[in-house]
């Protein structure tokens, strides 16, 4: 429970408190907020703003569909989930077109522009500047600040920032939204003529000073402000002259002292120290600050005060203070929040639908509901949210035969992670299928998993959950497109490879020359299966031909599925001494090595059935040799059924629609390739006329 405030006692200490809201009124005109913090410091709250909301004087909200502009700065795979997370609560409340002013290095740009062009949010527009160009402009300064140069460059944003943008609200990537941020641009109309920039009081001691022997930290006025939360006046700070004010000021201070402890904080409050005359203190509960030691309580008296809450601590959200489960809480909504439900129109505000919105409406609307296979042509129109690196990732040095896994999967799918991981030693490509509360669930596996957080070359990229059937195709493309050496293993998460199949896959390449000349190849894995859990796994292609002999290991799906695999010519494969040439057939679906560049899956294919077969007979159409190499392996580890491929065994309407999608496959190559796509369709009906 939040604390509930005491009640006051009537008679002359009231008389007194309204006395000093009116004689701070007449006195700074229209900024009758300093009267409101003289009042409050009379009862001794150091803030001033202790209150809920300026005692209840509220401004007028900004007109509905008034464009509010809001500048972050965001570098790097953690920064950029922060700043997920806090956009989410700013859209979860907004009722106003959003216009965000995104500075990144390149990580973080490459990741949110992908996944804003995929979260297609009406009315949000992005625009992004690069922190690269802003470097030079403060790398000057020492700072010790975890944020390192990222934490100065606000002090830039009125030098980069469009001319024609007035107003700006400035956030840190650690913060989050109780009420709509409308209100606190509604703030700007508190500012005097000559105030420039609005911030919250600072809710600690650090300025003072006295947290312990010898420490001195930048002039401040007072407290101090935090600049978690800054409103600019953007072309009233031109006039001011802000560059050379802040450049001067920071060149003035460093003579004694060796570097910013709080990066642009330090500057903003020497300046501010100095011009007293450019702040407009914001009420306490637009930043209420979680640090260890925070007196940010006494900001609020119920949960309805909040506005803001800052996790402005390395620690983050593992800060100890009295209500940090409650705002844990609070924050950990907006984390596990579906993303999905954002993307609602701002009803009488034109044209904010983003990029291709309306043709995908229009298409959505064509649809039959009452249609068998709505839900198949549904899921293909579907765009998902993408979160690509998701976590950080460090990728491999280039080098000219390098291979990439690249494999899909979801949660239920989630514990095969780690034995991957050390079957590969290379570089991997992974999307998962999550909810946006399983991606958090996936991250806290990750990171207490010793194999799993000890390997950086482990890309992994979040496709968020829409729709009734898995878009395995769609999530196979994410990956691929994502991998960065010049090769790639197209597997699955429920195969593991030959301990040594990395190594011998890069030699292979090597010896083939694949990349020396113009020849398109794509290298055969043969695949096997062990229908036991508990299963000793072959360190050699002479183990695994004794447990084949033994029946410990089949041919993978021999029994259900012969044709997906028969092609490979597995009696050839185990006296094979060198790569050998096998010819397409029909249902041909072998997991091949191919250039990073190849064919892409076709992402009509959800659920199950037929999505690896469209794409070998894709590679066979752009005249792919198919190469099997006669050491390489991998096997299929047993796992519970999925729902999709339940839903095929036991649903006739499922496999209709599987062969509909079919048949459209067979119509586009024919489009495409002509004559020579005929093949394809007659091996189709002859395969159909078999089974």
């Amino acid at each position: 429970m939040l604390p509930r405030g005491r009640p006051r006692a009537l008679g002359a200490a009231t008389l007194l408190l309204l006395l000093l809201v009116v004689v701070g009124f007449f006195l700074f005109g229209r900024d009758p907020e300093y009267g409101l913090r003289a009042a409050a410091t009379f009862e001794g709250d150091p803030y001033g703003s202790r209150n809920r909301s300026a005692s209840g004087l509220h401004p007028p909200l900004p007109p509905k569909c008034e464009l509010l502009h809001v500048a972050i700065v965001c570098a790097g795979h953690n920064s950029s989930r922060e700043v997920i997370t806090l956009v989410k609560s700013v859209l979860f409340y907004r009722k106003n077109p959003l216009h965000l002013h995104l500075v990144t290095d390149a990580v973080a740009r490459n990741i949110l522009e992908t996944l804003f062009r995929t979260w297609m949010v009406p009315a949000v527009v992005i625009r992004f500047y690069d922190a690269e160009e802003l470097k030079p402009l403060i790398s000057w300064i020492p700072n010790t600040h975890y944020s390192g140069l990222y934490g100065l460059m606000k002090l830039v944003l009125p030098s980069i920032l469009p001319l024609s943008l007035a107003r700006v609200i400035v956030l840190d990537t650690d913060v989050t939204f109780s009420s709509d941020i409308a209100e606190l641009w509604a703030l700007f109309a508190h500012f005097s003529d000559k105030q420039v920039v609005g911030l919250v009081e600072n809710q600690s001691d650090w300025y003072l000073g006295n947290l312990w022997k010898n420490h001195r930290p930048w002039p401040a006025l007072g407290r101090g402000f935090n600049t978690g939360v800054i409103l600019l006046w953007l072309d009233r700070l031109r006039q001011t002259g802000w560059e050379q004010m802040w450049t001067l000021m920071a060149k003035r201070e460093l003579l004694t002292l060796t570097a910013t402890s709080l990066a642009d904080q330090d500057v903003f409050n020497a300046v501010i120290k100095e011009h007293p005359e450019l702040v407009h203190p914001l009420p306490c509960v637009w930043n209420v600050q979680l640090s260890d030691h925070t007196l940010a309580e006494r900001c609020y008296l119920e949960a309805a005060d909040l506005k803001v809450i800052h996790w402005n601590s390395p620690k983050k959200l593992r800060v100890k203070n009295k209500h940090a489960e409650f705002f844990r809480n609070l924050h950990l909504t907006f984390l596990g929040y579906d993303g999905k439900l954002l993307r609602r129109e701002l009803f009488g505000c034109p044209n904010q639908l983003p990029p291709g919105a309306e043709q995908l409406q229009q298409a959505l609307a064509q649809l039959d509901e009452e249609e068998p296979c709505f839900e198949f042509w549904q899921q293909q129109l579907t765009v998902h949210r993408v979160h690509i690196t998701f976590l950080p990732h460090q990728p491999p040095p280039p080098r000219p035969h390098d291979v990439t896994l690249v494999a899909q999967l979801s949660m239920d799918r989630l514990q095969m992670l780690e034995a991957l991981c050390r079957h590969w030693s290379g570089p991997m490509s992974l999307a998962l299928y999550l909810t946006d509360a399983e991606a958090q669930q996936f991250l806290h596996f990750v990171e207490t998993s010793p194999v799993l957080s000890a390997r950086k070359d482990v890309a992994y990229h979040i496709v968020y959950r829409d729709g009734p059937l898995y878009p395995v195709n769609q999530l196979r493309n994410v990956a691929l497109a994502q991998a960065l050496t010049p090769y790639v293993f197209l597997s699955d998460i429920d195969f593991l490879p030959a301990y040594s199949l990395y190594d011998y896959l890069r030699a292979s390449i090597e010896q083939l020359e694949l990349g020396s000349r113009p020849r398109k190849a794509a290298l055969v894995v043969p695949a096997f299966e062990t229908l036991h859990y508990r299963f000793s796994f072959p360190n050699s292609k002479a183990e695994l031909l004794t447990l084949l002999d033994a029946g410990s290991l089949h041919i993978f799906r021999y029994h259900e599925w012969p044709q997906g695999h028969a092609p490979t010519a597995y009696a050839h494969w185990r006296e094979a001494q060198a790569p050998y040439q096998v010819q397409w057939a029909a249902d041909y679906e072998p997991y091949v090595v191919v250039p990073r560049d190849c064919p892409r899956y076709d992402p009509r294919f959800v659920g199950f059935g037929w999505n690896k077969v469209a794409h070998i007979i894709e590679l066979d159409a752009q005249e792919y040799e198919l190469l099997v190499l006669p050491e390489a392996f991998s096997i299929h580890l047993p796992h519970a059924p999925s729902l999709d491929i339940s839903r095929f065994r036991s649903s006739p309407a499922y496999r209709d629609c599987l062969q509909a999608l079919k048949e459209e496959f067979h119509q586009d190559l024919s489009r495409r390739y002509g004559a020579a796509a005929l093949k394809y369709l007659t091996a189709l009906q002859q395969s159909q006329s078999r089974a």
